[in-house]
């Protein structure tokens, strides 16, 4: 119990658990809150230990400020008793129409007649309240929750379980028992929606600048309501200038993490220049870029920061001075301050890279903030990109209220990598290893692996502060989503480091990892040898395959012959990013050919040495497709192929299970957006174990199942915590897909749609149904489509070539993302007949 005297108090507080001193356990969630009234003077708090609850997807933002929120309900002020009985609720699972009530065994709580059953209060929602006369109330209280329609103020479910039962003895004068802490036991089946997934540079309007901008969100929801979607989905939206080329268009490649592009400003919205003439030739411009069929990223961006520059001028005085711009500069000057000075200097010197500037390449918060200060000769320079990122953060609130003004989420990318040469690396480099470089191992998308390019993260020394570093980020981009993809989750457990002269992702390495030594090596039966093993194996039978008729160029030029039928490398070509220098700028078919055939050569290895342990050993991945595997006797394949599946599926699991836990429940809880993930590729066991025990929502893709003994997934078998997609960006669309393999397309035909017979040559709009039905009908929480998929279903609106759908191919990392819808919001917005089937199937499979 608690004796208060005096004035009205408030306060938080939790539970911990401790052991010499240390704590070992806190509980999950927001602290408990105590708030005195003017009648009680003595308290007795009666709180229950706060796990995480079964049902943790719905206490994140996307249900309590969005789908779930008390928009239109006033809540009464809470009556407080001289001898008060206070009842605390968790229960986040109720609709916006229907209300919590008790129903119990005494007068106050109704006698269990329903029509008596008062109802909570949801002021604190997703906390629901109610106090009631405890002088009234006998010593022990049976009682059950129930929903209430509030249309009808008819009870219209009872919670699940047993009756509730509390024994507290007699409430005295003066006295609030507080009994807090209870979770409602919902009886109502597990809520499920629909969205569509779709970059915001590929949105059209008649109202945009020759790309989709932060304003065409807005119809993109119209869209969305009109069809029953509760849920958009777009790829990162960070600034990624770096040179002012079309290889800007890559949004994985941020120059900060707390940045959003100014291409995606719509320039009307920031005011209308004076000068009519020049306002006359944006708008043509902006009609002309409009017309085109894809992005032109490089005239859109330079045209729309000509006008950025002019209204600037004539606007960014009077801007600067209004209390919302002060405000938005306090509370993100810390990011926005490095930014802005970044952009500055990048311009400047005309290099994102900061290594190469003649002033700062080193950061030094002092001198920046003089840089910086309004007194600094740069700062009208400066201050353009501050007043940029102001009216990018008002555009991008205003959708996101837009949004949650029709119980609509925005789900957000945040992705795994930063640039080299970004802010982050400049003003935190300690967090990072600039020397490496992180990918992601050969999968469907990239046979060759993909190199990012990004460096990997010191988690060392990001453990050090509680990985505030993450934690800022996300709560930055909590301003902006309700929900987060996490791009590439594996990297929490364990990224794919590349070393720094290697171009394909193959002679990369798992980091952490446990590497073998040579004796591990040889307790599998193979007798190590490092020349042989673990340095390019180059025979003379493999050349004529790999080279073709340019075999004596290659042996004259790029190698040294080690025995009769041997060769290596020459020193200045034995990496592949010195082969990559000598072939720079030569795209002609007998480069290619040579280029990759070297390239090919450096990676024929059986095993990587590890960087920082040289006598530690990481087997190559996809080695069993190399010469030098081959190459090995029948014994000798298969030691390799039990340390192989050792290596890769058994041997870190436990390691990388405490390697995730040890960093994702820290950085998840910073904020309270729905979290899911991108959890595709080579997954660990430990993988789905610390997603389910976190509750974060796995990505499910029929055509990438989890099971690798099946060659697609089963819509039906997928859990429940789960977004389940057609497609994604970085792959083809369903229709783009069937045509690609025919054979593969045929037993999808036979076995997954139940179609006897030869499958189509095109994927007919009856197949498209098929599909996209198949997918709504799933457990899956979370149906998220691409809008080209959506479209499919509709032969008289989508494209009439697949191939022209694609946003992205990731064996390509100089890939032109410009992909543009090919009709507008407004006239999709007015297509009853794509809208009527759309809103059909959601409500036919109670999304």
């Amino acid at each position: 119990s608690i004796e208060l005297e005096g004035e009205h108090i408030l306060f938080e507080y939790a539970y911990l658990v401790k052991k010499n001193n240390k704590v070992v356990v806190e509980e999950w969630g927001k602290p408990h809150h105590f708030s005195s009234s003017e009648i009680d003077k003595s308290y007795r708090l009666e709180d229950l230990w706060q796990g995480m609850p079964m049902n943790k997807p719905f206490f994140s933002s996307a249900f309590t400020e969005c789908l779930f929120a008390r928009q239109n309900e006033k809540s009464a002020k809470t009556k407080v008793f001289k001898q008060n009985m206070t009842f605390q609720l968790f229960a986040p699972t109720v609709a916006p129409h229907l209300s919590v009530a008790i129903s119990g065994n005494c007068p106050e709580l109704g006698n269990w007649d329903p029509n008596k059953a008062p109802k909570l209060d949801s002021a604190l929602f997703p906390e629901w309240n109610i106090s009631i006369n405890g002088a009234k109330l006998p010593s022990k209280i049976e009682y059950k929750f129930a929903l209430v329609d509030n249309s009808t103020d008819k009870i219209i479910a009872w919670e699940y379980g047993e009756n509730r039962n509390y024994l507290f003895g007699k409430v005295n004068k003066n006295e609030s028992i507080i009994l807090s802490g209870l979770h409602f036991k919902n009886p109502m089946t597990g809520w499920k929606g629909a969205g569509v997934a779709i970059p915001v540079f590929s949105l059209r309007s008649a109202d945009s600048f020759g790309i989709g901008d932060f304003n065409d969100i807005k119809k993109l929801i119209d869209w969305a309501v009109a069809t029953k979607q509760q849920l958009i989905q777009i790829l990162p939206i960070n600034d990624t200038t770096m040179n002012g080329t079309w290889q800007d268009s890559y949004p994985y490649n941020a120059n900060s993490t707390y940045a959003l592009h100014p291409v995606y400003l719509n320039p009307k919205k920031i005011g209308l220049l004076k000068d009519a003439k020049r306002m006359e030739y944006y708008n043509e411009k902006a009609q002309q870029l409009n017309e085109l069929v894809e992005v032109d990223y490089e005239t859109v961006n330079n045209i729309k920061w000509e006008y950025f520059c002019e209204i600037f001028k004539q606007n960014g005085e009077k801007e600067a001075v209004t209390a919302s711009y002060k405000n938005f500069l306090e509370a993100n000057k810390v990011w926005l301050i490095p930014y802005s000075a970044f952009c500055f200097l990048r311009d400047k010197y005309k290099t994102p890279d900061f290594r190469l500037w003649k002033t700062h390449s080193t950061f030094k918060k002092t001198q920046i903030e003089m840089l910086c200060s309004p007194d600094s000769e740069a700062y009208s320079e400066i201050s353009l990109h501050i007043f940029l990122q102001y009216q990018l953060h008002v555009q991008m609130r205003e959708s996101v209220d837009y949004a949650h003004r029709y119980q609509v989420i925005i789900k957000g990318d945040i992705p795994i990598g930063i640039s080299r040469t970004s802010v982050e690396a400049w003003v935190e480099p300690h967090y990072f290893n600039l020397d490496g470089q992180a990918g992601a191992p050969p999968d469907d998308f990239s046979v060759k692996g993909q190199n990012w390019g990004f460096p990997t993260y010191n988690w060392a020394e990001m453990e050090k502060d509680g990985y505030s570093w993450w934690k800022r980020r996300f709560k930055k981009m909590a301003d902006y989503f309700d929900a987060y993809r996490i791009d590439h989750v594996l990297g929490f457990f364990r990224i794919w480091e590349i070393p720094s002269d290697a171009v394909h992702g193959l002679l990369g390495h798992f980091a952490p990892a446990m590497p073998f030594s040579a004796n591990d090596i040889e307790n599998f039966g193979l007798y190590f040898n490092e020349q042989r093993l673990a340095k390019p194996y180059i025979h003379e039978y493999m050349l004529s395959q790999i080279f073709g008729e340019h075999i004596s160029e290659v042996l004259g030029q790029f190698l040294n012959q080690k025995s009769a039928s041997e060769y290596e490398l020459r020193t200045e070509y034995n990496t592949q990013q010195k082969i990559q220098h000598c072939f720079n700028g030569k795209s002609d078919p007998k480069s290619e050919l040579l280029r990759e055939g070297l390239y090919s050569l450096v990676s024929e290895v059986l095993f990587i040495v590890d960087p920082k342990e040289p006598n530690k050993y990481h087997p190559r991945i996809s080695a069993h497709q190399t010469f030098s595997y081959n190459a090995l006797n029948d014994y000798e394949k298969n030691c390799f192929n039990k340390l192989y599946d050792h290596f890769f599926y058994h041997r870190h699991n436990e390691f990388w299970y405490h390697q995730s836990m040890q960093k994702l429940p820290a950085i998840i809880s910073a904020t309270s957006m729905l979290v899911c993930a991108e959890d595709l590729g080579m997954i660990p066991s430990c993988v789905p174990a610390v997603m389910n025990q976190l509750q974060i929502l796995s990505l499910e893709i029929q055509r990438m199942p989890k099971d690798d003994t099946i060659e697609f997934g089963q819509t039906e078998n997928y859990p429940y915590l789960s977004v389940a997609t057609t497609s994604t960006h970085d792959m083809s669309t369903v229709r783009g897909w069937w045509e690609e393999n025919r054979d593969k397309t045929q037993r999808y035909f036979n076995q997954i749609l139940g179609q006897a017979g030869a499958a189509t040559f095109y994927c007919e709009t009856s197949i498209c149904n098929s599909i996209l039905w198949n997918h709504l009908w799933s457990p899956s929480m979370l149906v998220v489509l691409p809008l080209q998929d959506w479209l499919s279903i509709d032969q008289e609106i989508r494209k009439a070539n697949p191939e022209d759908e694609r946003i992205n191919i990731p064996s390509n990392p100089r890939h032109y993302w410009r992909y543009r819808m090919h009709l507008s919001l407004e006239e999709l917005i007015s297509n009853t007949s794509l809208n009527e089937k759309i809103k059909t199937m959601i409500e036919q499979t109670g999304r």
